[in-house]
């Protein structure tokens, strides 16, 4: 079973979400026309969170809808063409105006993932984008550039606006994981390894992004089901502090890390422990686990939060956690331990996660909402999120033409019986689903369902 597995994510007025506030924090300027305040620790503390309207209103056109759509969530800048708006969808501009009228004069953070890179999503079909993979300076003069362009409009970068850029989700870790001679490994990622787009995107994407006073990158690190194994974590790490000091960028210009985006690995697992033996056999020896040295998202991110200031970045920086996705509640969802009859029988008794295998990362049937984002939950954590809108597709189940540049990935058929990446597992994937990104009722509906803490 392999132990490198690649996870993808692939993407009305409501009020915005109120985050709670620490004490001993400079707030922001009180209106759009003055300075913008000097940048936060934790740019979540003290700050209302945009809600996006546009996802606000079709999670609350379905049934029970209205009991998560007043929730922030992130803005997919995942083309060219979603800068100025596209779909009917609106643009970087529009929803930055609208940021400021919910705010009220109160900071207020926008939550951007800037997604796009050539050859973008080198170990997965269904998240594939519109740049080839030597299309490095069409990616900076038509993509970042633009962006940074608008963000550094007076309008918005003196302002209350706290601007959150989430960067290039499932685009580093594939350059460990998914390379060279491991089974996992495929031409794509071999491509952008060698050429070093992957690295050069980032490190300007951070860069011209991090030089605007009002925005924090958050540099994407993967998940423990594809991170947490002890020949991909310090390499990981690397490999970020390479991004973070290319293309005239430093590490200065992160202000953290966001894990699980799109994913559904668990906040946290309670009925085991990775330090736990049944019979003399550790748990790291679950097939589950699999020699894995986390077993939940929340201790990994905060481990490697700490190995990214220990290859030398800051020591204050953060670590957001996406658990849009991750509550498995409903019916399904163990309340205590497994019997201790053998290690795979008390790790598969008692894990919240009920995926067929923690590879599998495609509109995963059962999954349920997480918890709700909130500000500083725990050591080292600026907040948890839902950065994936609940109800957006990971990929469509067959084939679908598209102008967007998104393949057909069999992790999306759920008639699929896996790859070396799932440890050729069934796919655990939803029926009919949309291309990536697009409404997909009858998941929201599951997440609904199935969400911890429930509704």
């Amino acid at each position: 079973m392999s132990r490198r597995i690649r996870m993808a994510g692939t993407l009305l007025a409501a009020s915005a979400l109120t985050m709670g506030a620490l004490t001993g924090v400079a707030s922001a300027q009180g209106d759009s026309g003055r300075a913008a305040a000097a940048k936060v620790d934790n740019p979540y503390s003290g700050a209302k969170v945009y809600v996006n309207p546009d996802w606000s209103a079709k999670a609350a056109a379905e049934p029970g809808g209205s009991k998560i759509s007043n929730q922030p969530t992130g803005v997919w800048l995942d083309r060219i063409a979603a800068i100025n708006g596209t779909g009917g969808a609106m643009g970087l501009r529009t929803h930055l105006d609208q940021a400021l009228q919910q705010s009220g004069g109160s900071p207020t953070v926008v939550q951007l993932v800037v997604y796009d890179l050539p050859g973008r999503d080198c170990a997965a079909l269904a998240s594939n984008g519109e740049l080839g993979p030597t299309e490095i300076d069409k990616y900076k003069t038509q993509f970042i550039d633009p962006i940074a362009s608008i963000l550094s409009e007076s309008k918005y970068a003196n302002s209350n606006l706290r601007i959150v850029t989430t960067i290039e989700i499932d685009s580093l870790p594939n350059l460990v994981t998914n390379t060279g001679s491991r089974p996992t490994a495929t031409p794509q990622c071999d491509t952008m390894k060698a050429n070093g787009n992957y690295v050069k995107g980032v490190g300007y994407a951070l860069n011209k992004l991090g030089a605007i006073g009002n925005v924090y990158n958050y540099v994407d690190a993967g998940h423990h089901g594809w991170i947490g194994w002890d020949d991909n974590f310090n390499p990981t790490a690397q490999v970020l502090k390479e991004a973070a000091t290319a293309e005239g960028s430093t590490v200065d210009k992160v202000a953290g890390i966001i894990v699980n985006t799109a994913n559904y690995s668990a906040l946290e697992e309670n009925n085991f422990t990775v330090n736990d033996s049944v019979n003399g056999t550790t748990v790291r020896q679950s097939k589950w686990v699999d020699w894995n040295k986390y077993v939940d998202e929340l201790s990994f991110a905060q481990a490697f939060r700490q190995e990214l200031v220990n290859v030398g970045f800051p020591s204050n920086i953060g670590a957001l956690i996406d658990t849009s996705r991750n509550g498995w509640g409903g019916s399904a969802r163990p309340s205590g331990p497994g019997a201790k009859t053998d290690v795979d029988t008390y790790v598969n008794g008692g894990r919240y996660d009920r995926r067929i295998h923690i590879g599998n990362w495609c509109n995963q049937a059962g999954a349920g909402l997480g918890e709700r984002p909130k500000t500083a939950p725990a050591s080292g954590i600026d907040a948890y999120v839902w950065m994936k809108p609940p109800g957006e597709s990971d990929g469509s189940s067959s084939e679908i033409p598209n102008d967007e540049g998104k393949g057909f990935d069999r992790m999306c058929d759920p008639t699929y019986t896996g790859n070396p990446r799932n440890g050729n597992n069934p796919s655990g994937a939803l029926a009919n689903a949309p291309v990536s990104g697009h409404w997909f009722s009858a998941q929201f509906q599951e997440l609904l369902k199935n969400a911890y803490p429930a509704l």
